[in-house]
C-alpha cells in the first residue's frame, strides 16, 4: 500500500469517525427544527420538512412567569461564581502541596488522593443535612461555596503537578529580592501557570453548566433553576413532552460551551501537555 492510500484512508476514517461522533448534535439541532410530528417519525433525516421557528420562540418563554432567560441567568451566576471559587482554592492549596514543606504534607496529600477516588454518593446526604441545618437549601450557596472551601481534589492534583514543574530557582530568586511566600505565589507562580489555570477554568466553567444534580437537590424555586433543569421541565412522561422545545433549548445552552471551547482550547493542550514536565 503506497503512502498516498494510506493517506486517503486515514483521512477517511478520521473523517467519517468524527462525522458519527457529532450527528447527535446535528440530530439535536435539525430536531430542534422540525415539527413535533416529524421528531421521531422521522429520526433518522437531518432535513426538516418545515422550518419551526415557534420551538425557539416558545421554548424560551418557558413556564408561566419564568422564562429560559431566568435559568440562563442562574447557571450564568453559578458557574461563574464557581469558577472564581474554584481558581483561588485549588490554585492555593496546590501551591501549599508543591511548594512548601511542612510535616504533614504527605499525610493530607495521600488523604487528596483518596477524595479523589470516593464516589459523590458517599458525601451526598451528609452535605445535604449540613446545608439543610444551615438554612441554605433552595438557594445558590451549597453550589457555590463548596468551591471556595478546600478546591477540588482533581484541579489541586493538576495544579500541584504543574507547580512541580516551575524551577525552584525562580523562588529562591524571589526570596533574595526580598520576596515573602504570599508574593512569591501571586507574583512569580500564577502568572507562570496561566495555561494550569485557563485549563482548571474551561473543565470549571463546563462541568458547572452541565450540572443536574446539584440543583435537583438544593433548589425547589422553579425561579432558582439552572438551565440543566430548566430543560428536564419540558419532559414529562406522565402526560406530554415538548420535544421540539427542549432541543431547541437544548441547542442554546450549548452555545456558551463551544463558544468556551473554540476560544480556548489551545490552552487546554497547553496546560494537559506541560502538566508535570520538569523544568
Amino acid at each position: 500500500m503506497t503512502l498516498s492510500v494510506r493517506r486517503i484512508c486515514f483521512h477517511t476514517f478520521v473523517i467519517g469517525f468524527g462525522l458519527l461522533m457529532i450527528y447527535p448534535i446535528l440530530w439535536t439541532l435539525a430536531s430542534s427544527l422540525k415539527p413535533e410530528s416529524e421528531i421521531f417519525k422521522y429520526a433518522g433525516s437531518l432535513i426538516p420538512s418545515t422550518i419551526e421557528w415557534k420551538n425557539y420562540i416558545n421554548g424560551w418563554n418557558g413556564f408561566g412567569t419564568t422564562s429560559f432567560s431566568t435559568f440562563f441567568r442562574n447557571s450564568t451566576t453559578i458557574t461563574l461564581a464557581g469558577l472564581i471559587g474554584t481558581l483561588f482554592s485549588s490554585s492555593v492549596v496546590a501551591f501549599g502541596f508543591a511548594r512548601l514543606k511542612f510535616r504533614t504534607r504527605s499525610f493530607f496529600f495521600a488523604c487528596l488522593m483518596i477524595t479523589m477516588m470516593l464516589p459523590g454518593q458517599v458525601t451526598m446526604i451528609p452535605q445535604y443535612i449540613m446545608f439543610q441545618k444551615l438554612g441554605w437549601v433552595n438557594t445558590f450557596l451549597p453550589l457555590i461555596v463548596p468551591h471556595y472551601i478546600g478546591g477540588t481534589p482533581f484541579f489541586i492534583f493538576l495544579m500541584i503537578q504543574f507547580f512541580r514543574g516551575i524551577p525552584r530557582e525562580l523562588d529562591e530568586a524571589a526570596v533574595i529580592d526580598g520576596c515573602n511566600t504570599y508574593n512569591i505565589f501571586w507574583r512569580v507562580i500564577l502568572p507562570l501557570a496561566k495555561p494550569a489555570l485557563m485549563t482548571v477554568a474551561i473543565f470549571s466553567f463546563m462541568w458547572t453548566w452541565d450540572d443536574f444534580l446539584g440543583p435537583l437537590i438544593y433548589l425547589n424555586d422553579p425561579k432558582l433553576f439552572t438551565v440543566s433543569m430548566g430543560l428536564r421541565m419540558f419532559s414529562d412522561p406522565s402526560s406530554v413532552s415538548n420535544w421540539g422545545y427542549m432541543f431547541a433549548m437544548s441547542v442554546l445552552s450549548l452555545i456558551p460551551q463551544f463558544l468556551i471551547f473554540f476560544m480556548f482550547q489551545k490552552y487546554i493542550v497547553e496546560g494537559i501537555a506541560t502538566t508535570g514536565l520538569k523544568g
